[in-house]
């Protein structure tokens, strides 16, 4: 009876604590639908730069691939040590101003290396600001809160992706049809300088925001490295599968949403003011529910008292995605985009899942480098080679016109090696995120 009072009591603190986080909570959400929105911006007006500077559907894939993936393995890792030891609001203002930089060069492109550098500014910026905003979120209440805060920070994700194809789409459509920004200005380039300029004054809701406290700290944010690099090898045993499932699922969910467009341009005729609208609200729906889902498949798995619970809704999510990596075969719009929705919705849940399991098993001192380890493994592989990999394919298919098997078979070989390796990692969870040496796995 006490305990269940003493409980009850903890519940009610934490509930109180958590809507005085929602504010702060809502601000990096918006931070991060700014920077996702430049994220993908390129993708949805992609195939005018194509005709502009007669691009290959590899070189694309390399612009948009390549270009976020090699600064993210040399910077997400650095960037999350700094998310561990420095002020995180200082970095995340950074970030912005870093992401508006890029979709400014993006517009001024001349060439496609000053445009691969572009993409590389927005995508350094844009992964940096969700490893800071993860761990802010976390520090903003308690643990079985966390699965809700971490929903609030994926409606921002969501948001923003939604906003690359709808936002962009709609400046598309509006420059393509006459109006301009200066004179020559073409509607893929109008629309990036259009863009940079919401994106700054969205960013200003974060000059209100203070560094929280730390929290559940085992060795302090001034702990040797040496003894951080031993406590992640301590829990190599679920941290190992759990980086393989999430690479896998940003893998298919990388080529899924960078060939999108071009597939309802090429097979079905659409263009981008055409498809922008409706893709857009099928990205925000699927990111809503998928966050609305996570967070609370999330805080259930920990309640549920079994090792490894909070991981279930990763290993149903990615079973569900197996499926439906199949929408590039659909021969309908509506078959396609409930398809590719599906896709998102899984991959939202298992990003979500897996932001809030490092979280709640590790300590604080792990979480931004664990968090910007996995940024730089799932842009090395995720964006680094499912894009171009899925034009190679293609290519070994016969060609630029077998686009649609080529994206599916990368989207459901990674698909499925996400589904194995969530079902691994789930048996090997820890049990506390102080405790350094893991039990051995439950067979």
């Amino acid at each position: 009876m006490i305990d269940a009072v003493v409980e009850e009591r903890a519940d009610r603190v934490a509930g109180r604590e958590f809507s005085r986080a929602v504010p702060g909570l809502l601000v990096l959400s918006l931070a991060l639908a700014v920077g996702f929105a430049q994220m993908g911006s390129f993708s949805t007006v992609q195939e005018g730069a194509k005709a502009e500077l007669g691009l290959s559907d590899v070189t694309l894939g390399l612009i948009q691939g390549v270009s976020a993936a090699v600064p993210l393995v040399l910077f997400s890792i650095p960037i999350g040590i700094l998310v561990d030891r420095w002020n995180r609001m200082r970095l995340m203002l950074l970030f912005a101003v870093l992401s508006v930089g890029g979709s400014l060069l993006t517009a001024l492109a001349a060439n496609v290396p000053s445009l691969f550098v572009a993409r590389m500014m927005t995508g350094i910026a844009t992964t940096g600001g969700l490893t800071a905003a993860l761990s802010l979120a976390a520090d903003m209440c308690a643990p079985a809160q966390r699965g809700r805060a971490m929903l609030l920070v994926t409606l921002g994700k969501s948001l923003g992706i939604a906003c690359a194809f709808a936002l962009v789409g709609w400046l598309f459509g509006l420059f393509a049809a006459g109006f301009s920004l200066f004179e020559g200005g073409l509607p893929w380039r109008e629309a990036h300088l259009a863009l940079a300029a919401i994106a700054g004054l969205a960013s200003l809701p974060l000059l209100l925001l203070a560094e929280p406290a730390r929290r559940e700290v085992a060795d302090g944010p001034r702990a040797a490295f040496r003894g951080v690099a031993d406590q992640l090898w301590a829990r190599r045993a679920f941290l190992i599968p759990l980086f393989l499932g999430q690479v896998s699922v940003v893998m298919a969910d990388a080529a899924a949403g960078i060939w999108a467009a071009p597939m309802l341009t090429r097979y079905f005729a659409l263009t981008p003011q055409q498809f922008g609208g409706w893709m857009g609200a099928l990205l925000l729906g699927t990111g809503i529910l998928g966050a609305l889902l996570g967070g609370m498949v999330a805080d259930l798995g920990q309640k549920s008292g079994r090792r490894g619970g909070l991981l279930i809704g990763a290993v149903a999510a990615a079973a569900i995605g197996v499926p439906a990596a199949l929408f590039p075969l659909s021969g309908s719009i509506p078959v396609f985009a409930l398809a590719l929705g599906t896709l998102m919705l899984a991959g939202t849940i298992t990003g979500l899942i897996t932001s809030v399991a490092i979280t709640v098993m590790l300590p604080n001192e792990l979480r931004g480098l664990c968090l910007g380890a996995f940024i730089a493994f799932a842009g090395l592989v995720g964006y680094g080679i499912a894009p171009p990999l899925v034009g190679w394919v293609s290519l070994l298919l016969g060609g630029e016109q077998h686009l649609a098997a080529g994206l599916t078979i990368v989207g459901v070989a990674t698909s499925i090696a996400a589904l194995c390796a969530f079902s691994v990692a789930m048996r090997r969870a820890p049990f506390t995120p102080t405790v350094r040496a893991q039990p051995k796995p439950i067979r």
